[in-house]
């Protein structure tokens, strides 16, 4: 053997093992790793072994996972057992001083004004997670107590439901502050009486410019007598909209601005603004610390799991709990998730739908939990993420191809394959001289699940397919290409919307042997037109092989080098959404 013939076989080696690992698709950076690990004496090498592996991960891509896998099995089974090793599972790091409590609860609290996206799946899945890491609690509780500027929406209730449900995220209890008024006027008037709040009539800019220099308003200190009869005509509608807010006494001094003499209740006119679930039976609602901070405490919540944005929201709310003579929850505080290229949004999400620039909610461009359900995105998938993240503290950036790993993964076992053609051009095979059967696995690892069979039936001693357009690049005059599991061609001449060739053999070990591509192929005169819609909604037309007519909705499928996809509609034609490759 060749020096140059080791070299490249040693490339070929990495690159079928990073292919297997990677659901077929070889990449040529990890490639040149191993190499580089395996021989530093080739360090010296790195522009030509990048060139020449860019060169053989190309061809080994044309292979099937199946055929990767045989020819891995091969030549280096150690490294097909290396990759069937399991990594160990990543597991969350323990909740702080859970022995102080009987029992763990913790909470999901969103407010219902749009749907969930995957900027709140880790709020979601590490609260209920953890909850049932300690066999605890896990509630629901819709913050739901602004019909004006985040006014919540009927439909957006039920959403939410169906999103927890999805991502297997099943709550013990749920509650909706807005039916919780009446709790909140009883803890709100008890802060009055014991002069820990009071009632502000100040305009907004007067009482900025005092808070901004540390000094009180004329209402603070009015007596509790006086402040109770305020209260009161905040509730019997003598202060109007905009006259009147409850605030909690803090520290004037308090280096932060934001947490001095926060606000905890405003006057909405609900007869202009009326809430879905209670309409105008009240006008005083209660502003989020208030809110979240009672609940927390009267319904247990033992551990609050949330964004680092809420760390002057802690601050605020130890206040109220002091004044109470309450512990405050234990908290874990994570940084800001962000995915390259996901609008998360709301108002920019709920504007895009309301304007008509997405078709709506499950639109595949957004990151939406309807969205990603809609093209194939397991709940698993989105889990394993989370988990990997965990709460750290520090910000995380993650892309698409984070999720899609984990995605894949789990789809690769369960998927079945199939054939399609995309934007199709035709194949003309000459010197064909007998009909050919052939018979496929629905999947190359689980004999079990079936297959789908073939016919080829020459007229004139000339076989027509449909092969995609993509392959036009691999066609060149003399070139042997492989139809995957049928037989070799020659190419004789390539045109705009026809390739015309000659049957060459019929043995793959031939095709493998002079490193012929592989492609995809459906019969002229059989399939079922398609559309692939693309997760930037453009739409991929072509033609999906027979068997694909009994694929019901829902169902998630790879077509063969082109990617995952899960069908959508089937009615005239094969509608799919595609989720990655």
């Amino acid at each position: 053997m060749s020096k140059a013939t080791e070299f490249e076989q040693l490339i070929q080696k990495y690159a079928l093992q990073n292919a297997v690992k990677h659901n077929g698709r070889a990449e040529v950076g990890p490639v040149i790793g191993k190499i580089l690990a395996e021989r530093s004496d080739l360090k010296s090498k790195a522009k030509e072994i990048t060139q020449r592996a860019a060169k053989i991960v190309k061809e080994v891509n044309t292979l099937s996972l199946s055929e990767q896998k045989n020819l891995l099995k091969e030549k280096w089974p150690e490294l097909l057992f290396e990759e069937k090793v399991k990594p160990e599972e990543r597991v969350l790091p323990p909740l702080p001083n859970v022995k102080k409590y009987k029992e763990i609860v913790t909470r999901f609290s969103p407010n219902p004004d749009c749907v969930l996206h995957i900027g709140n799946a880790r709020a979601i899945i590490l609260s209920y997670d953890y909850a049932r890491m300690y066999k605890g609690k896990f509630y629901l509780r819709f913050e739901d107590t602004d019909p004006k500027t985040k006014k919540p929406v009927p439909e957006f209730y039920e959403s939410i439901r169906e999103d927890l449900s999805w991502l297997e995220c099943k709550w013990n209890f749920e509650f909706r502050q807005s039916e919780r008024l009446p709790i909140y006027y009883e803890y709100t008037k008890k802060l009055l009486q014991n002069n820990h709040a009071y009632v502000c009539t100040c305009n907004r800019e007067k009482f900025k410019k005092l808070i901004m220099a540390g000094k009180p308003c004329p209402c603070r200190n009015l007596p509790p007598e006086e402040q109770l009869a305020r209260w009161e005509k905040m509730l019997d509608g003598t202060y109007f909209e905009g006259k009147a807010v409850v605030r909690v006494k803090t520290d004037l001094s308090h280096p932060n601005p934001a947490v001095r003499d926060w606000p905890a209740l405003r006057i909405i006119d609900t007869k202009r603004y009326p809430h879905p679930i209670v309409g105008s039976k009240y006008r005083v609602w209660p502003l989020y610390n208030l809110a979240c901070g009672l609940d927390d405490h009267l319904m247990g919540v033992t551990h609050i799991i949330r964004g680092k944005e809420h760390l002057t929201n802690e601050v605020r709310q130890r206040y109220m709990y002091k004044y109470f003579n309450w512990s405050y929850p234990e908290t874990i505080h994570y940084g800001r998730l962000k995915v390259t290229g996901a609008v998360l949004s709301k108002s920019k999400i709920k504007l895009g739908v309301d304007e008509g620039f997405f078709a709506g909610y499950d639109d595949p461009r957004l990151a939406t939990f309807k969205a990603l359900r809609r093209r194939g995105i397991v709940p698993q998938a989105i889990r394993k993420m989370i988990i990997e993240i965990g709460p750290k503290t520090t910000d995380t950036i993650i892309s698409w191809e984070n999720l899609y790993a984990h995605n894949r993964k789990i789809l690769d076992p369960s998927s079945n394959r199939y054939f399609f053609v995309s934007t199709p051009i035709k194949l003309i095979v000459e010197k064909v001289y007998k009909p050919y059967k052939t018979t496929i696995l629905l999947h190359p690892d689980y004999k079990r699940r079936g297959s789908r069979s073939f016919t080829v039936k020459p007229v004139n001693n000339t076989a027509a397919f449909h092969v995609s357009s993509n392959d036009i690049k691999l066609f060149k005059k003399g070139k042997i290409i492989r139809l995957m599991e049928l037989f070799n061609v020659k190419i004789n001449k390539v045109e705009k919307q026809k390739v015309k060739a000659t049957f060459y053999s019929e043995p793959y070990s031939e095709a493998k042997k002079i490193g012929a591509p592989l492609i995809h192929w459906i019969p002229v005169g059989e399939g079922v037109k398609a559309e692939v819609i693309m997760p930037n909604t453009s739409i991929v037309k072509g033609i999906a092989e027979d068997d694909c007519k009994k694929l019901r909705e829902g169902t998630i499928i790879q077509f063969e080098r082109f990617g995952f996809v899960r069908i959508n509609q089937q009615k005239e034609r094969l509608i799919a959404y595609y989720a990655h490759i």
